[in-house]
């Protein structure tokens, strides 16, 4: 099945998946699953952590951008590609278009984080201030592409992106076919929706469950009623702080996500320091939020196998202060 780029509604399959892992793995080697007694007991589960944390941008997103950057289209590879971000999805397109040597703008909100803005810097990518937030940053470089003739990238409605961060579920049970549960943080939504489609396919009997910020409720309220919901955002968790649904992502997780939970941003600290002490692993709060989920739902999870998505570590030094 050819793979389609454009955000035009056409949603990623699992021959899309394979498909991007024979890609991603020529230029990622799989990041490790680890098993680690020490959360096991805190948890009561068989608690196993997918590191996407040691991925060369510190987060799964990095997958997503190298599928789609080597299936862009060849006119787009003169012209350039365009898109908002604040973190990781911004260091993925940077990382991804130096690698295969296409132009990228990244636009960020004024003000954003100096940290995170030369990173993306680091990768060769053109940074744009445009913008008080990401939602207006995104009118802006949704603007731009059409003034200057390039291709904007979607954060969440692009089905290459979608297939291409799937393959960290596929390696999961590639790894350990007999993984029960697999819990995933949701922001926009890819990462989580790739996961339902891989491990889904794999073996319907494998329950996915998502987990977002109390603080950023909005990509929860859109899963739960089916209808799209903005909510307003108040959590430090830079990867689940969504204030509007991306409905391709959205459509997958009504069909396939067994479940939402949220947790409160005192609830990821905890799961962080929790992470250093037992697992010896740095996580960003969204990372720590799977950890977060499983202690919340400890009594469905009780002698289950678990895999837990570390979906980055890229946290602040002021960030992980506070959770210390």
């Amino acid at each position: 099945m050819a793979e389609i780029i454009t955000a035009d509604g056409t949603f990623p399959q699992f021959p899309n998946i394979l498909s991007a892992h024979n890609i991603v793995r020529q230029y990622l080697p799989p990041t490790p699953l680890h098993h680690y007694p020490g959360l096991d007991s805190v948890v009561g589960a068989e608690i196993h952590i997918k590191h996407e944390n040691y991925q060369p941008i510190g987060a799964f997103k990095i997958r997503g951008g190298i599928n789609f950057m080597a299936r862009l289209e060849p006119r787009f590879r003169d012209a350039g590609v365009i898109t908002a971000s604040t973190g990781n999805h911004g260091q993925s397109i940077a990382y991804a278009a130096q690698l295969f040597g296409v132009r990228a703008i990244i636009v960020v909100p004024e003000g954003a984080n100096p940290v995170k803005v030369e990173a993306i810097r680091s990768y060769g990518a053109e940074v744009s201030f445009l913008g008080h937030d990401f939602e207006e940053s995104k009118r802006h470089a949704a603007r731009l592409a059409e003034e200057e003739g390039l291709r904007f990238i979607s954060s969440g409605d692009e089905p290459a992106l979608i297939s291409g961060v799937a393959t960290h579920t596929l390696e999961i049970l590639q790894s350990r076919p007999d993984i029960e549960y697999v819990i995933v943080p949701i922001g926009g939504g890819s990462g989580a929706a790739g996961a339902c489609l891989a491990a889904k396919t794999i073996n319907p009997n494998i329950r996915v469950m998502g987990v977002g910020a109390e603080k950023a409720p909005a990509a929860y309220q859109t899963w739960k009623t089916h209808v799209a919901h903005s909510a307003p955002i108040g959590t430090f968790a830079g990867g689940l702080a969504t204030g509007e649904p991306f409905m391709m992502p959205q459509r997958i997780l009504w069909k396939y996500l067994d479940d939402f939970v949220l947790v409160s941003d005192e609830e990821m600290r905890a799961s962080i320091r929790l992470l250093l002490e037992k697992a010896k692993t740095l996580a960003e709060p969204a990372g720590a939020a799977p950890l977060a989920a499983a202690l919340r739902l400890q009594g469905e999870l009780r002698g289950r196998k678990v895999a837990l998505i570390l979906s980055g570590g890229n946290i602040s030094a002021d960030e992980l202060r506070q959770c210390l």
